[in-house]
Parts: structure tokens; C-alpha cells; sequence
């Protein structure tokens, strides 16, 4: 009875174990789980990585550098990084510092950087300077999607070329049947005003963001873009835009999730993206 205690225990102690020693498990678009090797391999073969992230998540950041790195090894100066968190009115500066005009702790004067930059992009792009790696600042102006969010795309028809060349055509094609798009309007139906704008405005970011990925990839780029998950979610928003305009690309996304329990995918994250990131929802969080 003794042995059958303690054997039990051991078992108990085991499983229980099991709910916590992981900080992440890497799944794929049917829920079955994965190693990083594969992850690796198979976002590094095509032509764009659309990494989606949770911007306030340590464990997807650490992933980000890590197959960042990974890149780098194997598409050397082929490899081009892109990033939803500079505005594309930010380049030149962004240039500047990456070739080593000015010193890191100018940064924070010289750009409009987010809250979170020195935990979660810093790295990123220290790792760019380091190693000579383009990078593009591709979304659109905060205050342009604000005004694309309050009156609407006739709001640009009085706006100078030379801002609009920072943009997406303001008249970019959208599909409301996305379910990404349809989610986002029914939730905007239930906001005052019926939400603005609200889908021209968040459409009006995948869109930039797609059109200054094409802008600067040349024939052998290998293209990693770093943006939220709802951008290239269920294979639409970014990705959705570079396949109109180029439906050669061979694009791989990966997404983040979170959950109580990671040891399963929850069905709702199915198909999400061709590598999902389940991470514990009480994780800690840089900001």
C-alpha cells in the first residue's frame, strides 16, 4: 500500500508538473505540435516570413531574435527585415542610424519609437546594424490611419503627393468577406458612431505595410516582417494585399496565441497561421 502511495504521488507530482514546465509549445496550422527545427526550416524557404505577434509578450520577442539570427545564417545579405512598429515617414532616420550616424542613445529623440522598444525591438535592430541588414519602416503614419479612422479615405483627397507617396493609395481595394474584416466591423458596429471607420483604418495599414514590403524586396530578398497577429492572421490582412499584387510570393505566417493551458491548441486557433506560438496566458509581459 506504501509503494502504492508513493508511486501514485510520483505520478500525481508528474503531471501536474507538466502543466508548467513549459513557457511555450510551437504548433501548426492543424494543431499538431511541432519542433523550432521545423519552424525554422520550413518559414525560411519561401520568399516572406510574416512573424505575428503579441507586441506586449517576452517569449515571442526571444523568438523573433532567435529566427532572426537563424536567418541571417542562411540568407546572409539576401535577408531584409520589415516592421509595423516604424512609420514610413521614419526611413531616412532610420538609415541613418543603422549605418551609425548618431549613437543609440539619441534614438528615442530622433524617432517615434514605441513604449516597448528597448526590451522587444532593440535587439532586432542592433542585430540589423551589426550585420549590415536592411530594414523598412512600412507603416503608415499613426495620425493618417486616426484620419482614415474618423473621416474616411475622402479625407486624403486634399493631401500632397509627397505624403501620399507614404501610403497606400487611400482607395486601396478591400474585401469586408475576410473573416478578419467581417470580425472587425460587427465589433465597430457596437461602438459609438458605429466605429468610424474603423476596417478602412486597420485595411489601411496591411495595406501600406504590404506595399512597402514589395517596394523593397529585389529577386533573391528573403523578406521578414515583423508585425501584430490580426495583420497576417488566418492568412489575410498583409498577406492578403501581397498576394493581389504578387501571387507568385511564397509567404509563410506565424501567429501568437495564448492560453490557460498550452498542451493542446484550442480550436479557435486552428488554421491561424502555418506556425502558432501558444505561450501561458499569465506569462509575464514586458510592458
Amino acid at each position: 500500500m506504501k509503494i502504492l502511495l508513493i508511486s501514485s504521488f510520483f505520478i500525481w507530482s508528474s503531471l501536474s508538473f507538466s502543466q508548467h514546465d513549459k513557457a511555450f509549445v510551437i504548433y501548426n496550422a492543424k494543431g499538431k505540435v511541432v519542433k523550432y527545427k521545423e519552424l525554422k526550416s520550413k518559414s525560411l524557404a519561401g520568399n516572406v516570413l510574416l512573424f505575428g505577434e503579441y507586441h506586449d509578450n517576452p517569449i515571442v520577442h526571444w523568438l523573433q531574435l532567435e529566427l532572426t539570427r537563424d536567418a541571417f545564417d542562411q540568407h546572409g545579405n539576401n535577408l531584409m527585415l520589415g516592421f509595423e512598429m516604424f512609420e514610413q515617414d521614419q526611413q531616412a532616420i532610420l538609415n541613418r542610424y543603422l549605418q551609425g550616424a548618431f549613437p543609440e542613445k539619441n534614438l528615442k529623440d530622433s524617432l517615434r519609437l514605441w513604449p516597448n522598444y528597448e526590451t522587444d525591438y532593440a535587439p532586432l535592430i542592433e542585430f540589423a546594424k551589426t550585420n549590415n541588414i536592411p530594414c523598412i519602416a512600412d507603416n503608415i503614419q499613426r495620425k493618417y490611419a486616426s484620419l482614415m479612422f474618423k473621416k474616411g479615405r475622402s479625407a486624403f483627397d486634399t493631401i500632397s503627393p509627397s505624403i501620399l507617396n507614404q501610403m497606400a493609395d487611400p482607395y486601396f481595394n478591400l474585401d469586408t468577406s475576410l473573416s478578419q474584416y467581417s470580425a472587425l466591423r460587427k465589433m465597430a458596429s457596437h461602438m459609438p458612431a458605429g466605429g468610424g471607420f474603423m476596417l478602412e483604418s486597420q485595411a489601411f495599414k496591411d495595406a501600406t505595410m504590404a506595399k512597402f514590403i514589395l517596394a523593397n524586396m529585389q529577386a533573391t530578398t528573403f523578406f521578414m516582417h515583423y508585425n501584430g497577429a490580426y495583420h497576417s492572421d488566418f492568412y489575410q490582412g498583409i498577406m492578403w494585399y501581397l498576394l493581389q499584387a504578387r501571387s507568385d510570393l511564397r509567404i509563410t505566417t506565424i501567429s501568437t496565441v495564448t492560453q490557460a493551458d498550452i498542451n493542446s491548441l484550442d480550436n479557435e486557433h486552428l488554421g491561424r497561421a502555418d506556425f502558432i506560438i501558444c505561450v501561458p496566458e499569465n506569462m509575464t509581459k514586458t510592458h
